[in-house]
């Protein structure tokens, strides 16, 4: 079988596809991925084949600063949210789509897995008229589908517990619809019918999962919110499994401290919002730079160290990459800006975390943090030094967050994730040979 993998050219979205590439690749299967030049290295690494998108998706947004200069003038918001939206994932996507069709039609994968916030794939769902083959989404962040209570997305509302705000609710969903919903809405209608195809079915963020053929949700229920009764083609798949590490990355020099003998907190801003490390990473340092007892890791998100300002505690181990698979099992509280694959990761260790970011999914990220019992969640995108320092004492004092972050461990220990997402793949290319 031959499975096409096209990805968001984003860290956090390449990753998670190509763990299936290598689940499918361990079995013998063929697994081509297509995603911006700058990544070939990640994928070929992998085991997998390369190819690149067309010109207008072939983006290196590790430079996100130069790709959208007017991204920093803008707030964390409606604002900034519909600027990212339309310019990282809808103005690539006719790009995108020929990419796929090109694909298609010279290398004639049996199925294609995609990142959910993978627009490309759109225009492929909505053509009638070309066959195409089966198209799985695989989450890389939060269900961004309607919710039954009403509340807006990718604000970070918790489950409405009565009527009264639920009502509060809609009245803030009606002003998220008008100045995010609709206008991105009729901002991809334009660019489909620039392309000759209908207009969308259904909200922008809700067709991501109620299009596809199928969709991997890749957590376990008990991080996720109750969203009622689920269409069929949607299912859990527990967390993916990290990337193995590389064989030329060398631990670093104090990975030997890593003893037990002091307790870890480990912090990170992820690989993409890591431009400004004084937004975590050193509110961090700061906070926990007279404890003795810890030790406080710092990874970059492969940015210059250097990128740390200001004086480095003596408590502060720092590095450009470390290797989570590794890491992680030796740590006891996670500080992060709230990316869903490191959240998951974490939780998939057992780490109970402090979560603080506002930007892109982060806030509804953050929101689960809490909602679920596994940490908590300081909803600031620069949280003050007082605010971490009680956040990080108060979890590694009540151990209710650690038991709670293993419990949600366990859950995914207990599903056997290549078996169900490998299954879920030969299921659609059988039933498209037969049909």
């Amino acid at each position: 079988m031959k499975i096409l993998f096209a990805a968001t050219p984003v860290a956090g979205h390449l990753n998670p596809l190509l763990a299936i590439a290598r689940m499918v690749l361990a079995r013998g299967d063929e697994a081509v991925v297509a995603t911006a030049t700058y990544l070939r290295h990640a994928v070929e690494a992998s085991g997998a084949r390369f190819l690149p998108f067309d010109p207008g998706a072939d983006l290196d947004l590790t430079r996100i600063e130069d790709v959208l200069p007017e991204r920093a003038s803008l707030p964390p918001g409606p604002e900034q949210l519909r600027y990212n939206f339309e310019r990282l994932f809808l103005d690539p996507m006719p790009a995108q789509a020929e990419t796929l069709r090109r694909i298609i039609v010279t290398d004639r994968p049996d199925i294609v897995v995609v990142d959910d916030l993978f627009f490309g794939t759109t225009p492929l769902f909505l053509d009638r008229a070309r066959p195409r083959p089966p198209i799985v989404a695989c989450s890389i962040t939060i269900m961004v589908a309607d919710r039954p209570d009403g509340a807006p997305s990718m604000i970070g509302l918790p489950p409405a517990r009565d009527a009264a705000t639920r009502e509060t609710y809609a009245a803030m969903a009606a002003g998220a619809e008008a100045v995010f919903g609709a206008p991105v809405r009729a901002y991809a209608d334009a660019k489909l019918a620039g392309m000759g195809l209908p207009p969308l079915p259904c909200s922008v963020l809700h067709s991501r999962h109620l299009m596809a053929d199928a969709f991997l949700q890749t957590t376990v229920p008990a991080f996720e919110y109750d969203f009622g009764s689920l269409a069929g083609h949607v299912r859990f798949v527990g967390a993916l499994p990290p990337p193995p590490p590389q064989r030329d990355a060398a631990r670093p020099d104090w990975w030997g401290e890593l003893d037990g003998s002091k307790k870890v907190v480990l912090v990170t801003q992820g690989t993409v919002a890591n431009v400004d490390l004084g937004e975590l990473v050193e509110p961090t340092l700061a906070a926990l730079a007279g404890r003795d007892d810890l030790l406080v890791l710092v990874t970059t998100g492969r940015r210059p160290i250097e990128n740390v300002r200001g004086p480095i505690p003596k408590n502060a181990r720092l590095a450009e990459f470390l290797d989570f698979a590794a890491l992680l099992p030796k740590v006891d509280v996670l500080v992060t800006n709230g990316g869903y694959g490191t959240v998951q990761l974490a939780l998939r260790a057992g780490v109970p975390i402090v979560a603080a970011g506002r930007t892109e999914d982060k806030a509804e990220v953050g929101a689960r943090v809490a909602w679920s019992g596994v940490g908590l969640e300081i909803p600031a995108q620069r949280p003050g030094a007082e605010d971490l320092r009680a956040a990080v004492e108060r979890i590694l004092c009540e151990p209710s967050y650690g038991a709670r972050a293993r419990a949600i461990g366990a859950d995914m220990a207990a599903i056997d994730t290549p078996a169900a997402i490998l299954g879920i793949l030969d299921d659609l290319v059988a039933k498209a040979r037969a049909a």
